[in-house]
């Protein structure tokens, strides 16, 4: 994944991946979770100096208090691996969808103190009430530039609206993660691809950068 991926990946997660706890029986509009819970998420960072300052832990615990419920990470994980999710075994698929999201949490958390300040314009979701996947849209305005595009990529279940996809500048974050995923599953087989994303989830937990993708040069 490029340089440029990484950082709106990261930009992406701090300004909307997470969607507050709904009832059932209480379907939040998609563009009303994205819109509130951004900025519930940027106030709280914005009063917090330990995250402000750093603190890994609290801004994972922040990550999964707020995000982890509500990303629907096996059909990310699916998507990211592509047509070589079909090859993996059920334990293969599990171990994957747990080294996938530790991280994308570990990756996203690094980044929420730097967004604490951003000014959003929310667009109008443009859907009908019987739509089960609709396209959330955000700019991230910017003083003398234009402004950053993401797009959130939802559907809809039984327990209400969850991101599958983040599209930054029309670049997806999956589609990213499918080139560097498949280069490794040709060299080094699904195992070698779990290994592969272990060895990144050490390096961020020691506090060193992750591993070069593959596509990165």
């Amino acid at each position: 994944m490029s340089r440029f991926c990484r950082a709106a990946a990261a930009l992406a997660a701090t300004l909307g991946m997470a969607l507050p706890a709904v009832r059932a029986q209480e379907i939040v509009p998609a563009d009303v979770l994205v819109r509130t819970v951004t900025m519930e998420v940027l106030e709280i960072v914005s009063k917090d100096r330990d995250i402000q300052a750093g603190d890994r832990k609290k801004a994972i615990a922040l990550v999964e208090e707020k995000v982890v419920p509500h990303f629907n990470f096996t059909a990310m994980t699916a998507s990211a691996v592509g047509t070589n999710w079909g090859k993996a075994t059920p334990e293969q698929k599990q171990r994957l969808v747990e080294e996938f999201r530790t991280l994308l949490v570990r990756t996203y958390s690094s980044a929420l103190a730097a967004y604490r300040n951003q000014k959003f314009d929310f667009r109008p979701l443009r859907a009908k009430p019987t739509d089960t996947e609709v396209t959330v849209q955000v700019r991230v305005l910017q003083p003398g530039a234009e402004p950053i595009r993401i797009d959130y990529e939802m559907e809809r279940g039984s327990r209400g609206w969850k991101v599958w996809d983040v599209r930054v500048a029309d670049i997806s974050l999956v589609a990213n993660y499918r080139t560097e995923f498949a280069n490794i599953v040709r060299d080094s087989g699904i195992d070698g691809l779990i290994r592969a994303l272990q060895e990144k989830n050490r390096r961020l937990e020691a506090g060193a950068p992750a591993a070069a993708s593959a596509t990165q040069k």
